[in-house]
């Protein structure tokens, strides 16, 4: 129940980096990827400096996985995510994101052998169906009529890197302390997207930074999906394996849809909230089979040991 806690968190704050991004995208992407990073970086330095000391050595050792996490899931996913905001609508980067549960399954399955039972792939799929209804508002059938545009395909790359990045935190990330890994995989990133953003800047004009608006934006994006979500996620995965924490972020669009309800107006349709119903049933259907295999296997073995 605690990683279940957790990271209906992370879906919220995701939901959040959406509504953010999407009103700052007046900004161009690496822009606004280079300092979310950077005010995630300065609030994990007091932190997690440390830790990220103390793991120097480890993080050298296992420099390859280490990168590729860091490259996946903090500096290209939120940057995928922010160009793609640039040409497509909030609604359809959170159709995209909703298959990020049934390509970690499918990468699982084929990566590192995870399997699920056939109960839990009809959650997979009846969650996907119910991310789709909230997004489509039950017009279900105009899914191939959508003006998709080049944000869509851009998508496909923020697709592709969470998948990646939950498959090989599920392998590696409980070799490192919590804060120190995020503190030296925000480093990195910023090392990486500095002369990017810097080449953006030269392309595009040096943009206005300091409005109120965007100053505030930094600061949530920098503290609660970059720091507090990675970190939630992270725990979560260890806990569940990377399929079963990958399914509730088809959550997304129904969190989505109750932001834009409260600050951008927006109504809540009956074909959303029937669609936040299927998306329920969905997680729910995959979570608790996991539980129940799990409490079977504990129950074998501990017949097992006392029959010993």
């Amino acid at each position: 129940m605690y990683a279940y806690i957790l990271m209906i968190l992370v879906v919220i704050f995701y939901a959040g980096n959406i509504l953010t991004g999407k009103a700052m995208n007046e900004l161009p992407p690496f822009t606004i990827a280079f300092f979310r990073l950077l005010v995630a970086f300065l609030v994990l330095l007091p932190i997690g400096f440390r830790q990220a000391w103390g793991d120097r050595e480890k993080v050298w050792a296992f420099r390859r996985p280490f990168l590729i996490m860091t490259l996946t899931g903090v500096t290209f996913f939120n940057t995928f995510i922010y160009g793609a905001l640039q040409f497509t609508t909030a609604s359809n980067v959170s159709v995209l994101e909703s298959a990020i549960p049934a390509v970690t399954v499918v990468l699982s399955a084929l990566w590192i052998g995870e399997r699920l039972r056939k109960a839990q792939w009809f959650g997979v799929v009846l969650s996907f169906i119910g991310a789709l209804w909230v997004v489509l508002d039950g017009r279900f059938f105009q899914l191939l009529s959508i003006d998709w545009n080049v944000g869509d395909f851009i998508m496909v790359g923020a697709v592709g890197t969470w998948a990646v990045y939950s498959i090989y935190v599920k392998q590696y990330i409980h070799l490192f302390k919590a804060y120190g890994a995020v503190l030296n995989m925000t480093a990195i990133s910023l090392v990486v997207l500095l002369p990017v953003m810097l080449v953006e800047w030269w392309a595009l004009g040096i943009p206005s930074l300091f409005r109120m608006e965007f100053l505030v934006g930094f600061l949530y994006l920098g503290i609660f999906p970059s720091f507090i979500a990675l970190i939630f996620y992270n725990k979560a995965v260890d806990v569940l394996g990377a399929s079963q924490a990958a399914i509730f972020l088809n959550f997304l669009p129904v969190f989505t849809m109750i932001g834009a309800y409260v600050w951008l107006g927006e109504t809540i349709t009956t074909a959303g909230i029937a669609g936040a119903i299927l998306v329920i049933t969905g997680v729910v259907m995959t979570t608790q089979i996991r539980r129940k295999n799990k409490k079977r296997k504990t129950g074998d073995s501990k017949r097992t040991h006392s029959i010993s």
